[in-house]
């Protein structure tokens, strides 16, 4: 996570100082009302550790559950969570609409906690009535009856309700947090915290929930899901009179559409270089606000230029669709200057949606065995990942970052955080490349190919290292990249901002789903035995992918110039 404080720079900010007190001032509201401050961080963070423990304790072990209880083809069944992990991640956009727009974070957070809860108790359902289920396998057999429409109904119904449920409260919660407080600084290190409870939350899940589900019973398994959600709505809930409450402003997705509108109809008119000449928010009453539109993309800056007729003589516009505000201008400006950053993103998330699944089959053609007594559950794979980020977290904001600054005299950028990241996903496709070219060896030394549900003798253990690397990108790219979009990103646009890197993953994944359909169609990689496959060939490919991603990004990143950053960051010569 990032170690300089927001208003310095687009990163998380800042050392995660002992505790969340400690001599942090309680916030007041503009208006004096007694709302916000770090008592609210009681509250949010209750409410995300209940919500994640659900929503990351049905997800994590989806695949598992599939293909055991659904007797679901295994990669069928990380094509379904593929979908369903995107869904995940493209509903926070609709949850940033909604509370930007209309209900405000608090409606939206609530609204969506009931949806994790209903999506949560129907999962349980399907894993306690056997008649929601079909039957198992028999021991031994490769024939297994399928599930009936009214099964996968009743599945995908609690599938549904819970990917809303947990894809629309997440980045909804960061931003309500993040408004309790004045500071950057106290935004800064709400941001680690907050980070560092999801983790926390996803940890727990992996390890508890998953394995409750594989060795006691499925439905206490979601069942402790659903007492989660509750939970977490209820202590939402309880925190209401100390939150302050957003309200919905005009949708400023349409003020982006105007400026694009209002531009091609005034495209034959020259530009004025003179500042009255365009249209302010607070025009003739605020001669100060009378500067002219940046020269960047200057084709859109006749969107603000006044032309008769556009403004009533009271100052208040006549044509909405005609003429637009130089603020609205710029704020478009800025969303087309972060897109090929963003982009950059959405790439080098691919194949890490693509490994997420992949290393639970692997995991499950493999001996997970960790001493003679406990069996790892495959699901339980990710939560390396998940250590490995919430442990690096601290490490990099407390220890590395520090020593970073002391020696060079400046911090790292957020670019060079983000682009950090971008080498370590690269070489974790590289070790995992590497890692199931040795386990298919393994497995067609001692015939293994093509035997239903045949473990190959090699533990496990050897996909740690590639889930560790993963978990110190994300732990540079993550916390990063979500901080570097509530920084760089209009006003009117925070709840988005701090979704985008979500809308990211969730692109990712149903691009991945494609990808992979793609290959089983062109090649023999990815059969249904993995062990007859040749994974190593996907990591590999993604390998070539990912350094041609890296190249395109180090060129962005180098053209680039922050919003936000003070002149002081702006000018310490970085690579990025």
């Amino acid at each position: 996570m990032a170690s300089m404080e927001l208003g310095r720079s687009a990163g998380t900010g800042s050392n995660m100082n002992g505790s969340v007190s400690g001599d942090h001032e309680t916030q007041m509201s503009s208006s004096g009302d007694k709302t916000g401050g770090w008592i609210t961080f009681i509250f949010v963070s209750a409410t995300l550790t209940g919500l994640i423990v659900s929503g990351w304790g049905w997800l994590t072990n989806l695949i598992v559950y599939l293909i055991e209880e659904f007797n679901v083809k295994s990669i069928d069944a990380t094509q379904i969570v593929n979908v369903v992990s995107g869904t995940v991640g493209l509903i926070p956009i609709i949850g940033a609409i909604l509370a930007d727009s209309f209900l405000g974070s608090f409606l939206v957070v609530s609204i969506s906690s009931v949806f994790s809860f209903l999506g949560a108790a129907v999962l349980t359902l399907t894993a306690t009535l056997s008649k929601l289920r079909p039957q198992q396998c028999e021991t031994g057999s490769n024939f297994c009856h399928g599930p009936s429409k009214l099964q996968l109904a009743v599945l995908y119904t609690g599938i549904t309700l819970a990917s809303i449920g947990v894809g629309m409260f997440r980045f909804t919660l960061a931003a309500l947090g993040a408004n309790q407080f004045d500071k950057p600084k106290d935004q800064a290190i709400y941001f680690n915290w907050f980070f560092f409870t999801f983790y926390a939350g996803c940890v727990f899940s992996s390890l508890v929930i998953v394995y409750v589900q594989n060795s006691i019973s499925w439905g206490l398994g979601f069942g402790i899901c659903a007492v989660a959600s509750l939970i977490g709505l209820v202590t939402f809930l309880l925190g209401k009179r100390f939150y302050r409450h957003d309200k919905p402003q005009e949708n400023p997705y349409t003020s982006l559409a105007r400026v694009i509108v209002a531009a091609l109809q005034k495209r034959n008119i020259s530009l004025s270089s003179d500042g009255k000449d365009y249209f302010h928010e607070n025009d003739g009453t605020n001669k100060t606000a009378a500067a002219v539109p940046k020269r960047s993309f200057r084709f859109l800056n006749c969107a603000a230029l006044k032309t008769e007729g556009d403004i009533h003589s009271d100052g208040s516009v006549a044509k909405p669709w005609r003429i637009c505000t130089v603020q609205q201008v710029e704020d478009l400006k800025t969303l087309i200057r972060i897109f090929p950053i963003w982009a950059s993103a959405v790439f080098v998330s691919i194949p890490i949606a693509v490994q997420t699944n992949m290393t639970v089959l692997q995991a499950l053609a493999m001996d997970r065995h960790l001493g003679p007594n406990f069996k790892m559950p495959a699901g339980s794979i990710t939560v390396v990942v998940l250590l490995s980020s919430a442990i690096f977290i601290a490490l990099l904001d407390r220890f590395l970052f520090p020593a970073w600054q002391k020696l060079t005299g400046h911090s790292l950028t957020p670019l060079q955080r983000i682009g950090t990241a971008h080498a370590f996903n690269i070489l974790s496709m590289a070790i995992s490349a590497l890692v199931e070219s040795k386990r298919l060896k393994v497995a067609h030394d001692h015939h293994l190919q093509n035997q239903q549900g045949a473990v190959v003798p090699m533990l496990a253990l050897w996909l740690f290292p590639q889930l560790v690397v993963v978990g110190i990108g994300e732990a540079l790219s993550f916390p990063g990249n979500v901080s570097f979009y509530y920084q760089e990103f209009p006003v009117s646009l925070k709840s988005t901002a701090t979704a985008m890197f979500s809308l990211v993953a969730g692109i990712a994944y149903y691009v991945s789903t494609a990808l992979v359909d793609l290959i089983r169609n062109v090649t023999a990689w990815l059969p249904d035995d993995i062990n007859h496959g040749r994974l190593d060939n996907v990591y590999w490919t993604f390998v070539v992918l990912g350094l041609l991603n890296f190249g395109y990004f180090l060129v962005c990143a180098k053209l680039y110039k922050y919003r936000n950053l003070q002149q002081e960051v702006e000018g310490s010569s970085q690579l990025i």
